[in-house]
């Protein structure tokens, strides 16, 4: 793997983003959208007068575009498609792909059809996508794009042999817990700053009567996001980069000591939602509305993910910023963390079609349109914050914009797929496998290790 510790640098942001999250996270949405004004000046969006970005005619030309996105995120970015249409005359199509998205492409390109532009969830699949000679670099207009609104941190996580391949088109901020604020009230639970006082809040919700936690154990990525939070802020950054790259093993003491504080939730009788087995069979969705249904007696009173929770929250009742709440992933060491995540867009089919569309997805224009639609995070910081819906999302988004490139990306999307991102393989069945016997600590290190060794060894 790419080292990342160049790029990824100190971990400076993961004090200051938790202060700017713990401050304003707690704010309703009752003011609407239009209580702020543009804070950086920036313009863009769709009809937006002033927008600089200039895009070719493209009548006739046909593109497709692939991504493992389902459900309303799927549809919210088919708007942006249409917006794409509109200004260009091409025809663009969504195509569903499958985790793994690597295996999904090769299938396709062995089939002589590879979408134009795929978005790819890791950077590891983008290395791979290089390797294998499917990716093409950014031309010069999608790169003008990137430098000008991406942090340096940002484009270099695109980069692969100091070339740009990928435009990280959607971010996500992985280190939240929203609740359902009617259970909190109702048991008189405070929102924690560490992880004891997350101990305490988890007992004083289940001693009213609620199950404190929902888990999507059937998605195992959601279990790799539960360490890597753990370990970021108990181990350190350091730490957290070398294991990344696989420059410590599993079976490293820091590892054994994150997968025993996971297990003073994980393995805490009456903690989890269905217990291991419930949580191994509901999926993230359902994970997250199951908080947010059931009035006063809901499956669960908190749930652990990324800003994109808020998508799942709005097919419930519930409303972010009064019904649904969110505060920081409590500090487990001396910092609260901060994960990030996210989605490049790559080019597979190098005309000017598929590179117009890139410069598009890299433009400010492209992701305020998503912006306004709710449960999305871009990291392009020509952005204005006023386009996102409610104050808890531009708190988001300003914190990570405010990072710069002090952030530590998600671990198992840097890893090779064969071990950070296959379903029922690797690190997602190594901790699913963990949520079900949360006390055998050391048999599931020796398991990640093995899986990590032949994937890293093998890089793929």
């Amino acid at each position: 793997m790419r080292a990342m510790s160049s790029t990824i640098r100190t971990g400076r942001a993961l004090t200051t983003l938790a202060a700017l999250l713990s401050g304003a996270l707690v704010l309703t949405a009752c003011g609407g959208s239009g209580d702020k004004k543009d804070d950086d000046g920036s313009k863009g969006g769709a009809g937006t007068p002033g927008s600089t970005l200039g895009l070719p005619k493209l009548d006739g030309t046909t593109l497709e575009v692939a991504a493992v996105w389902t459900g309303q995120e799927q549809k919210n970015f088919k708007q942006v498609l249409a917006e794409f249409e509109k200004r260009t005359g091409a025809k663009v199509t969504f195509v569903p792909a499958q985790d793994p998205i690597i295996n999904f492409l090769g299938s396709k390109i062995a089939g002589g059809q590879p979408p134009d532009i795929a978005l790819l969830p890791q950077p590891g699949a983008i290395k791979q996508a290089v390797q294998k000679g499917w990716a093409k670099p950014l031309g010069a207009d999608a790169l003008k794009e990137v430098q000008k609104n991406y942090s340096q941190g940002w484009q270099d996580i695109g980069k692969v042999g100091g070339k740009q391949y990928g435009v990280y088109y959607k971010a996500a901020n992985k280190s939240l817990i929203w609740y359902n604020t009617t259970v909190f009230e109702n048991a008189g639970a405070k929102e924690p700053k560490s992880w004891q006082d997350l101990l305490t809040t988890a007992q004083t919700v289940y001693d009213s009567g609620v199950t404190p936690f929902s888990v999507g154990g059937a998605d195992g990525w959601t279990l790799t996001d539960w360490f890597e939070n753990v370990y970021l802020s108990q181990a350190g950054p350091e730490k957290y980069d070398q294991l990344a790259q696989h420059k410590i093993k599993w079976t490293d003491p820091s590892v054994k000591q994150a997968l025993t504080t996971l297990a003073q939730i994980w393995g805490k009788k009456g903690y989890v939602a269905g217990d291991a087995d419930g949580a191994l069979q509901t999926e993230f969705p359902a994970s997250v509305t199951q908080t947010f249904t059931g009035g006063d007696q809901p499956k669960a009173g908190m749930v652990y993910e990324g800003d994109f929770v808020q998508v799942n929250i709005g097919e419930t009742k519930a409303k972010v910023g009064t019904g649904a709440k969110v505060f920081p992933f409590p500090a487990v060491g001396s910092a609260a963390p901060v994960v990030s995540g996210g989605d490049a867009a790559v080019v597979f089919k190098d005309s000017k079609g598929a590179q117009a569309l890139a410069t598009f997805l890299a433009s400010p224009d492209a992701a305020t349109i998503q912006a306004k639609l709710g449960g999305y995070l871009s990291p392009n910081k020509s952005v204005a914050n006023s386009a996102y819906p409610n104050e808890v999302q531009r708190t988001i988004a300003k914190s990570l914009i405010a990072s710069g490139d002090d952030f530590r990306f998600d671990m198992s999307d840097q890893a090779p797929q064969a071990f950070g991102g296959t379903p029922g393989k690797g690190e997602w069945k190594d901790l699913q496998d963990f949520l079900k016997n949360p006390k055998d600590v050391a048999g599931t290190q020796a398991e990640l290790e093995k899986d990590a060794a032949a994937a890293y060894g093998s890089g793929s």
